[in-house]
């Protein structure tokens, strides 16, 4: 075990905690058909909605622990995985990159979204990209896998698959519902507020400009469920 000093916990390890459980625990009622086993897992659940309601104000313990069983399923349905998301790194023949401004959070980041049953990964990129700009684009490469929550980006369990793309052609046209304004920024100018660039902007432009990088990933932490998020 480290000698090395913990900071104390933060919001972002009490949602990613309690998701861990639940997802623990849901998994198992999935499963079981013990009913000892469900009480024991039922009561996991209990426990995670405490500290999920303990990480953000206005969460009801009760209404989450409803919430989590909702969700059970049965055998191999029941198998609590992260959803999955897409975003796309688009560039244009100025090495600009395509943002968009949320509506949801009213904060520019490139375009991404929830990946849909019947498409590929990069399938959903070209129609996220078009639905929510206007642009059309080829895709390139992946250019990075990560957590969601671990990296703060959400309070939902997802993994994120960004993709590098290329503007093909299109007009800007922000989505009336999704997007409030959609644009190509320059490096060095982006708009404000633009969700966490410190993470991911560098990244992008060096990809639009055709350097060589690899795929980023989050490393693996020992224990995983121990280890404090990085957001």
């Amino acid at each position: 075990m480290s000698d090395q000093p913990r900071r104390p916990a933060s919001e972002a390890d009490l949602v990613r905690w309690a998701e861990t459980l639940a997802g623990i625990a849901g998994t198992g009622l999935g499963f079981t058909e013990s009913q000892y086993e469900r009480e024991r897992f039922e009561e996991v659940l209990a426990v995670a909605a405490d500290i999920r309601s303990h990480s953000a104000v206005g969460v009801d313990a009760g209404h989450q622990v409803e919430e989590w069983l909702d969700r059970v399923g049965s055998g191999v349905a029941g198998y609590v995985t992260p959803k999955l998301t897409v975003g796309a790194v688009v560039g244009d023949d100025q090495g600009r990159l395509l943002l968009v401004r949320r509506a949801d959070y009213g904060v520019w980041l490139y375009p991404t979204g929830w990946s849909d049953v019947g498409y590929s990964p990069s399938e959903v990129v070209v129609k996220e990209v078009a639905e929510e700009t206007g642009i059309e684009c080829e895709v390139i490469r992946p250019i990075a896998v990560l957590d969601g929550m671990r990296r703060g980006f959400t309070r939902i369990p997802s993994v994120s698959l960004v993709f590098h793309c290329r503007m093909t052609g299109g007009e800007l046209c922000p989505h009336p519902l999704e997007c409030t304004d959609v644009g190509f920024f320059a490096e060095g100018g982006l708009p404000e507020p633009t969700a966490r660039p410190d993470l991911w902007a560098d990244r992008a432009f060096r990809a639009i400009r055709g350097e060589a990088i690899d795929v980023m990933f989050d490393p693996p932490r020992t224990p995983p469920w121990r280890g404090l998020s990085e957001a």
